[in-house]
């Protein structure tokens, strides 16, 4: 309202996420200064109070991480909300919209709920250390509109770490992650390091409205697990997935065992295919096993593994029902490639005893031996 001819862009996790929450807010607060709006786009158009006409635009954050876009143009103001949820939030950011505020001099806006120690826990720490940032952080009972007698009941039905992140706005590990142990400070990397390869191996895990997963990853000779890099794209075809390993030059791929198929096209590229165990439960043990013996190496640009590592988890536990076995199927593609690597290549030591602690949360019975 204040700068002439104002850029604004305001950004949710998702378009539809963009246009259930903001869009009618946005149109409220500017009453009658709303000179056109376009719901198909989500614009709305502004007279400014210098005279000129104010352009806000509400977009979905997967423009940005999917296809890059916003890159090129100009920022007055940009509004990032729930950024705790948004995949490779600081890589994106870094690179595609903060250089859109420079020869405006603009600024930005980032608000969310935490979402575990993840990029939105590091603007968080930026923030209460650099005086040119202002920071703010409210809980809910802080929110005039809510009433406490309600926050109470919450807080007496569901457990403290939840309470916390949810209401508190306080940083925890999500509930149930699959991973616990993974830890960005521990197993991520960023600089190219020498690696002593012995092979290279990649999982793939095939989709098309879906995306497909691919890791490249290179077993050093003390076992550890170096994933250099990661291929995360919908709608490709056979064809492209099979000429894109072949610029891996990998020495054997472990695609996913319920897709025959497909398996047989990469065999008949003349790509070396071999058995991957469907056994989820052992092959997460597996995984988890490395992370606690620090044995896996992340590259920092590999965003979409490190967010679903920070996401995937086990659906909550119900009352007088053993812990849940399998994690939700959501946000795995990457999960899936992690772990028909890991557990069809990774030296077992002590598998017995790994076996023996999944067949027993299996049965739900504490005493076997």
């Amino acid at each position: 309202m204040t700068i002439p001819n104002a850029h604004i862009t305001y950004y949710a996790q998702t378009f539809g996420d963009a246009r259930d929450i903001a869009w009618n807010i946005f149109l409220e607060v500017f009453g009658e200064a709303v000179i056109s709006k376009n719901e198909t786009l989500l614009e709305i158009k502004i007279a400014n109070l210098k005279g000129g006409t104010s352009v806000v635009n509400l977009k979905g954050w997967e423009s940005v991480y999917q296809s890059g876009k916003g890159r090129g143009t100009e920022n007055d103001l940009i509004l990032a909300d729930e950024v705790a949820f948004c995949r490779g939030f600081m890589e994106y950011w870094d690179k595609v919209l903060a250089p859109t505020l420079l020869t405006t001099k603009g600024r930005a806006v980032f608000g969310s709920t935490p979402n575990g120690f993840n990029d939105f826990h590091k603007l968080t720490q930026r923030a209460t250390l650099n005086k040119e940032w202002f920071y703010s952080h409210a809980t809910s009972y802080d929110n005039p509109a809510n009433e406490p007698a309600e926050i109470e009941r919450i807080k007496s039905e569901i457990s403290d770490d939840r309470f916390q992140q949810e209401y508190m706005a306080d940083f925890r590990k999500l509930e149930g992650l699959v991973y616990k142990d993974f830890d960005r400070e521990k197993h991520i990397y960023t600089e190219q390091r020498p690696i002593r390869e012995i092979k290279r191996i990649v999982p793939v895990d095939f989709g098309w409205t879906n995306p497909t997963g691919m890791l490249d990853i290179i077993i050093d000779y003390d076992n550890n697990y170096w994933i250099t890099d990661e291929f995360y794209k919908t709608n490709q075809t056979m064809e492209q997935i099979i000429n894109y390993c072949k610029t891996l030059r990998a020495y054997s791929y472990y695609p996913d065992p319920a897709e025959p198929d497909r398996i047989e096209e990469m065999k008949k590229a003349g790509l070396n295919c071999e058995e991957v165990s469907k056994d989820i439960e052992f092959g997460i043990a597996c995984v988890q096993k490395l992370f606690k013996t620090n044995k896996i190496k992340i590259n920092a640009k590999c965003i979409n593994l490190i967010y679903e590592l920070e996401n995937y988890r086990y659906p909550d536990k119900k009352d007088n029902q053993n812990e849940p076995e399998l994690p939700i199927k959501e946000k795995d593609h990457l999960m899936d490639c992690l772990r028909y690597a890991c557990y069809n290549t990774a030296p077992i030591e002590d598998d017995s005893v790994m076996r023996m602690k999944v067949l027993r949360n299996r049965m739900g019975n504490k005493s076997m031996a």
